[in-house]
């Protein structure tokens, strides 16, 4: 399957992406099968995940550290490929943040987030980190950045299919707190739509045609006038593939290595050939 990777404008007068309208494409059904071959390898590595991790023993090494934050009911093994790739020549310490399960409120989440952040400062010696949210934790990380002042510690700020406006998907799950705070009339989206001049962070937003849990697909770019904001769209997977494939992973280490431009400069081969693209 092929894959490429764009960057797009910022500006917040585009209009969002919908679904792509007829009959599934050839590219859409192998972003399915794609989907499906990530998903079964994720629920093997799930238990894996569930337990806090130690922090890692060693220097943090001269780049900022790295915290990873997983998305809705998942867990820090979604990250086990982009873990590896981005601490693999140990210049940066690259660790997860584990939410819990149990969560009710994503504000919650951003302020427990902030004591994590200080305390990963304090062990590193360093002043300021990156954060990378794979779906809610991109949106828990951002409203740290936005909202609770993150902006002075967090350097760059990666979301992987984030609903940064907010996803209609799945009515049905209207009961639970968390998904209607990612709903786009939302309090929560409310306060991201608020001014925040003189924010500090860089973002990075990366964002698929086939991410079926953004609805619309649109909603996972970064779209707001004082945020320096950079969108990527990515081209052939979908949602749960965002964290795992070699192109997605790559681009990701080239974004923390501050080489933004490079980031539509990529293509890659067929899935089969997944391999060194990401080392």
């Amino acid at each position: 399957m092929g894959l490429s990777i764009m960057p797009l404008s910022v500006p917040s007068a585009v209009p969002s992406a919908g679904p792509p309208s007829g009959p599934p494409s050839g590219a859409a059904l192998r972003a399915a099968v794609l989907e499906a071959l990530v998903l079964a390898g994720h629920l093997l590595l799930y238990p894996t995940g569930v337990l806090d991790e130690r922090p890692p023993a060693g220097p943090a090494g001269p780049r900022p550290p790295v915290l990873l934050l997983h998305g809705f009911t998942d867990n820090r093994s979604v990250f086990v490929l982009l873990r590896r790739a981005l601490g693999a020549d140990g210049r940066r310490r690259v660790e997860s943040y584990n939410y819990s399960l149990l969560t009710r409120d994503l504000r919650v989440t951003a302020r427990l987030l902030a004591r994590r952040v200080e305390e990963l400062c304090e062990r590193t010696g360093q002043d300021r980190v990156d954060l990378v949210g794979h779906s809610l934790g991109g949106l828990v990380g951002r409203y740290y950045v936005q909202r609770l002042g993150g902006d002075t510690r967090v350097r760059t700020l990666v979301t992987l299919g984030t609903p940064h406006s907010g996803t209609r998907v799945a009515p049905f799950m209207d009961a639970h707190p968390l998904v209607r705070q990612m709903r786009p009339d939302s309090e929560v989206m409310a306060e991201l739509r608020a001014p925040a001049p003189g924010c500090r962070t860089r973002c990075v937003a990366f964002w698929s045609e086939f991410d079926a849990i953004m609805a619309p697909t649109g909603t996972a770019r970064i779209e707001h006038p004082d945020l320096h904001a950079e969108n990527v769209q990515v081209t052939g997977i979908g949602h749960l593939a965002l964290p795992a494939h070699p192109a997605v992973i790559a681009a990701v280490r080239r974004a923390l290595d501050g080489r933004p431009g490079e980031l539509g400069e990529l293509s890659v081969p067929q899935v089969g050939s997944w391999s060194s693209e990401s080392a």
